[in-house]
């Protein structure tokens, strides 16, 4: 791929950052490939010398919560599901997950300023109609936290529900901490009784410093061998990163922690990629053609959620490719906590331009056409790849 020099400065928290690259004028993508791995290697040396490690607690402890909560799912009701305004799916675990998490988070800090970032909000719930959905949530909460030994304190009122959902509504930015979560990330995997995760994140200063990824339908081994059907098969993952400390993974249980690392392969040939599991959610034509060029030779494995990026993070597969319909615009919270488990396990995450993944600019990921993850080897592969298959997409369209 050739040599590349980097050298960081920082000034003020500011990047500058000088690339030799003697192929750049006759490739640039190659370029942007390079500046996205390097920009991963100096965030993580600045974060070197700051802890994050009370956050990171903290945070292990919500989404350990949360995934108690979320055991609702094997007793779903109709009546617990709900249709949002843009007709998606949300469930009484959704809102539950949420105020859980974010009633744990602002307790833990409670001198801190409190910023939070997340999917749902609790405009429906104020209905009159749903009285009764707010009281499952409630209760779910309440139920939650008393099992898990936190007896001291108070059950939470309705309106403590529904105002901890509602701290949620903040819109990140590139100043400050804010908290990044996705109460329950694969809301359609959740109700069909498959793979979703708690995906819960924290930026600072407008880049992702710390991410947890609750898995609780993972498996503990790679999800290539497992047998959903063999009882000692166990699942439940919880998958916990620092800026510059690496990936981590464990049971939702309490296992010891063990450091993961994503796939050393750099052949295309062996690798295995993952893929949404709704067609709609990305297209698995465009990711057909792209692993086809790479020389890829297995099936895709279709996944609901960031369980993805975890699944990545631990060396399951190579590749996760998500390339969204036209004009749909990509939220933070979908990717946050995901993007950091696999940097610090190794891979790269960037835009579908070799660009990396931007955090700062409020809720939404304003990026190129969409987004590809891999190890450093088959990067270069991949990215040419997919913009060969961009433009043969965009090719075909036009005749």
């Amino acid at each position: 791929m050739g040599a590349s020099t980097v050298r960081a400065p920082l000034t003020r928290g500011v990047f500058s950052i000088y690339c030799s690259y003697p192929r750049l004028k006759s490739n640039p993508l190659y370029f942007s490939v390079s500046l996205a791995s390097s920009v991963q290697q100096v965030r993580r040396a600045a974060a070197a010398s700051m802890s994050y490690d009370k956050q990171l607690a903290a945070a292990k402890k919500a989404a350990f919560l949360a995934a108690r909560l979320c055991q609702v799912q094997k007793a779903l009701l109709q009546s617990d599901i709900q249709s949002k305004s843009d007709k998606s799916p949300v469930t009484v675990a959704d809102y539950g997950s949420q105020a859980l998490v974010s009633f744990i988070l602002e307790k833990e800090f409670p001198s801190m300023p409190f910023s939070l970032v997340a999917e749902e909000d609790s405009e429906d719930l104020r209905r009159e109609e749903t009285r009764g959905t707010l009281v499952r949530i409630k209760e779910l909460v309440n139920d939650t936290l008393a099992s898990n030994g936190m007896n001291d304190i108070s059950p939470l009122s309705e309106e403590d529900v529904l105002d901890a959902i509602d701290r949620g509504k903040s819109e990140g930015g590139p100043h400050g901490q804010h908290w990044v979560l996705d109460p329950i990330d694969g809301t359609k995997g959740f109700m069909r009784g498959d793979q979703y995760a708690i995906a819960l994140a924290l930026l600072d200063e407008g880049k992702v410093v710390l991410g947890v990824l609750a898995c609780p339908n993972l498996p503990l081994t790679s999800v290539t061998s497992y047998d959903r059907h063999n009882s000692q098969d166990k699942v439940g993952c919880l998958y916990f990163a620092q800026l510059g400390a690496g990936t981590f993974m464990q049971s939702i249980d309490g296992s010891p922690p063990r450091k993961v690392h994503v796939s050393a392969t750099t052949n295309p040939e062996g690798a295995l990629f993952f893929e949404s599991f709704e067609a709609a959610h990305s297209s698995h034509d465009l990711s057909s053609l792209i692993v086809k060029k790479m020389g890829v030779k297995t099936p895709p494995v279709r996944m609901d959620s960031q369980a993805k990026y975890g699944a990545l993070s631990r060396g399951d597969g190579e590749i996760y490719l998500r390339f969204p319909r036209e004009g749909y615009r990509e939220k933070i919270w979908d990717h946050a906590a995901g993007y950091m488990v696999v940097a610090e396990a190794g891979g790269i995450v960037t835009d579908a331009a070799g660009n990396p993944l931007n955090f700062s600019r409020g809720r939404y990921l304003d990026l190129d056409t969409g987004i590809i993850v891999t190890n450093q080897k088959l990067m270069p592969a991949l990215s040419k790849a997919v913009v060969e298959s961009l433009k043969e997409r965009a090719s075909s369209l036009q005749s």
